[in-house]
């Protein structure tokens, strides 16, 4: 599939009638047309020619124009994207100001002029500003397709052929300015994302045998050296090669406060360099960087539609037709029984003006780019609108304990050997069976063994994992076992052992035993932190609306009732196998909506299973692949942030179908006595719009909380 910028694209309801008029070129069934991204993905074997001609007959255009048939992405902007038609916007209000202002003059001098000059006058006002209305819509009426531009072209021409004039002049004009909000309003939307996409900068200094040279970040190679001094972006994911500075990564986890880095620290695309020179190492491409993926991910997500956008999409559709029915109903049927004509095809022509769905189409699409571009502004990736809207429907929110309910940061705190045995090396066994793991936990263990002089000699043994259990090593004299106390048959533990065990247990230690198959040669208690943030998220997730809070892990029970106490959890389940995790997890969301969260490596079938899946990566590549909301700092803070957003976006978007079919509502019902006018029904219809795009709007002002989080400090009202 391949991506294409489009210009040109009026209203929401407008986009969806070009759509399904794409979709009629050869090759061309699975083309998508987003509004809100202005976006036109399309299969690449579809002629590009031919969807040229399709778009240009709306008055659309490819932003850029495309190759058939290549194999690139059509979207490459690297976030640098220009609004090229800022001069049609001009042009368009423009031609409002002038057909608003003859309109006027032609009102206030009714009295003085001939009939045949105001005629002349205000169909020269409807056309200054309903001109491209009128084209599209005769040019659907020949077409027997029957769009809002269809319909407001009936309406202006029946209100001049009643001598309606005014009235269909200013139909004219009160439409072209409905489109015109209609569309700065999603301008709005679309430019609060272009600020979060231009923190790509455009160039980078490139350093060549010692000398400086400025490239576009599109020509960074892995390898290449790059000079970023004070004040100036980091151009893609690099190294520190020499050095040091505190390095404000906000842009891309959401964290407020600067980290100091040091030669060999790993930095992000898009963060700033506050004080000191940097030499970086690149070692991801912009394409690959982490930045130039959340961009990807952001804009994907902006263009996937939720069950509740599908659902008024496929309404609108029935909607403008059925309109169409009603208003010749009101025109011939009373017109019929009383003989007023006049009257009555008057107000079916009223009834055609509300015929426009375009404020219901309206009323999601805004409020989900706010709430995901709201998201990302705060260090939280959502991967679609679908997921913004089940954080608002959260039920249960399971955690992993380790890595996110605590640090992660381990060690080993209490130690019992056996009776010593000189042909042994406790230590050098566990160094060796550990390797290089990165788990916390064989982490704490390594730096445990390293610390007692264990330097990896020990002759190289067959290691596997025993799932759920721990590890296994070979050697040529015997087998060797690391894990837990499944590992072990009762008859292997001693009584000294069983109460060394058992003492950490109490304790809340994390216990890991390494033995053989008839004896147990030494056991370690291994304690972690909980976060310091964990009981207030706790606490703020429940206040957000979910029920419960639970904790799975695959450490002892002991342990976890500790950490599960001091967090403040409804309920915990520990001795967990990994397929225990996703065993729970498919059956809780059999009776309600779950989410899990974890660290988007260890965890990644229970992400998968959940709902939800919520990793906290802090930019990690394969946090951001698998899960579906990422918390891009690897701390808790900002779930409740985002929970909070997605019940916004939720009450927002449910407010604005209130308001879009409402106020069609209450014109349609002034026909029943005849009291609608086309100036109300114009005005309903561009108050809905009007009203449906501020509402939508307000989600990008952030709250106290979300100012305080993003500037590290308390923010005065």
């Amino acid at each position: 599939m391949e991506k294409h910028k489009i210009t040109g694209i009026d209203c929401a309801n407008c986009a969806l009638e070009l759509e399904r008029d794409i979709r009629k070129v050869p090759n061309a069934k699975e083309a998508k047309l987003t509004y809100a991204t202005e976006t036109l993905v399309l299969p690449e074997n579809v002629d590009l020619d031919q969807v040229s001609k399709v778009l240009a007959r709306e008055g659309a255009a490819f932003a850029e124009i495309p190759n058939n048939h290549s194999d690139h992405d059509h979207d490459h902007d690297h976030g640098h994207d220009h609004d090229h038609s800022a001069g049609s916007h001009k042009k368009e209000l423009t031609l409002l100001a002038v057909s608003a202002v003859l309109f006027a003059a032609v009102m206030m001098m009714e009295a003085n002029l001939p009939r045949w000059a105001e005629l002349i006058l205000y169909l020269i006002a409807a056309s200054i500003s309903g001109y491209t209305t009128f084209l599209r819509g005769l040019r659907n009426l020949f077409r027997f397709r029957f769009t809002i531009d269809t319909l407001m072209t009936i309406a202006m021409i029946g209100a001049f052929l009643i001598g309606e004039w005014r009235e269909g002049a200013m139909v004219a004009i009160l439409f072209g300015l409905n489109e015109y909000l209609e569309g700065y309003g999603m301008r709005r939307a679309q430019q609060s994302m272009k600020s979060l996409l231009s923190l790509a900068p455009e160039t980078a200094t490139l350093i060549i045998d010692g000398k400086e040279r400025e490239v576009g970040i599109e020509n960074l190679a892995v390898g290449d050296k790059v000079i970023v001094k004070a004040g100036e972006k980091i151009p893609s994911d690099a190294r520190v090669y020499s050095g040091s500075s505190n390095v404000n990564e906000a842009a891309i986890t959401g964290e407020a406060v600067p980290v100091k880095k040091r030669e060999g620290d790993d930095v992000f695309g898009g963060a700033v360099n506050q004080d000191g020179t940097l030499i970086l190492s690149i070692t991801k491409v912009y394409k690959e960087s982490s930045m130039a993926k959340i961009f990807a991910l952001v804009e994907e997500a902006q263009s996937q539609q939720t069950p509740l956008e599908l659902a008024i999409d496929k309404f609108a559709r029935f909607y403008t037709p059925v309109i169409l029915v009603l208003a010749m109903l009101v025109m011939l049927v009373p017109g019929a029984i009383t003989g007023d004509w006049n009257l009555w095809v008057y107000q079916g022509l009223a009834i055609l003006i509300i015929g426009c769905p375009c404020a219901l189409v309206l009323s999601s699409p805004i409020a989900l780019m706010a709430g995901l571009t709201r998201s990302a502004k705060i260090g939280v990736l959502v991967k679609s609108g679908v997921f913004l809207e089940q954080l608002a429907k959260l039920d249960e929110v399971v955690m992993d304990k380790t890595g996110t309910l605590t640090k992660g940061e381990l060690s080993v705190v209490s130690t019992w050997l056996a009776p010593a045995d000189p042909t042994i090396n406790v230590f050098e066994i566990v160094r060796k069976m550990e390797g290089e793991s990165h788990h916390p936990l064989a982490l704490a263990l390594i730096t445990e063994a390293e610390k007692q002089g264990a330097n990896n000699t020990l002759a190289d043994g067959s290691v596997r994992t025993i799932a759920g259990r721990g590890l296994e090593m070979t050697t040529e004299d015997t087998s060797y076992f690391l894990g837990n106390n499944r590992l072990f048959e009762e008859a292997t533990w001693s009584i000294d052992a069983k109460h060394a065990y058992d003492l950490m247990l109490k304790e809340g230690m994390t216990v890991a035993i390494l033995g053989t198959k008839t004896d147990i040669l030494a056991i370690f208690g291994i304690r972690d932190q909980l976060r310091e943030e964990a009981k207030e998220t706790v606490a703020a997730l429940k206040r957000s609306g979910v029920k419960q809070v639970t904790m799975l892990t695959g450490d002892n029970a002991e342990s976890a009732q500790l950490m599960a106490e001091k967090a403040g959890l409804d309920q915990f389940k520990a001795n967990l196998l990994p397929e225990d995790k996703v065993a729970y997890i498919k059956e809780a969301k059999e009776k309600r909506l779950v989410a899990m969260v974890g660290d988007g490596i260890n965890d990644s079938p229970a992400l998968a299973t959940a709902q939800v899946g919520i990793a906290m990566g802090q930019g990690s590549d394969s946090a951001i692949e698998v899960a579906d909301v990422v918390l891009m700092q690897s701390h808790l803070k900002r779930l409740p942030f985002v929970v909070d957003i997605g019940h916004k976006v939720q009450r927002v978007i449910h407010w604005n179908i209130g308001i879009a079919l409402g106020l069609k509502i209450i014109a349609l019902l002034l026909t029943i006595p005849g009291w609608l006018t086309l100036w109300f029904a114009i005005l309903s219809d561009m108050g809905a719009t009007v009203l449906v795009t501020l509402i939508s709007l307000t989600l990008l002002i952030p709250s106290k909380a979300e100012k305080e989080l993003l500037v590290g400090k308390k923010v005065e009202e």
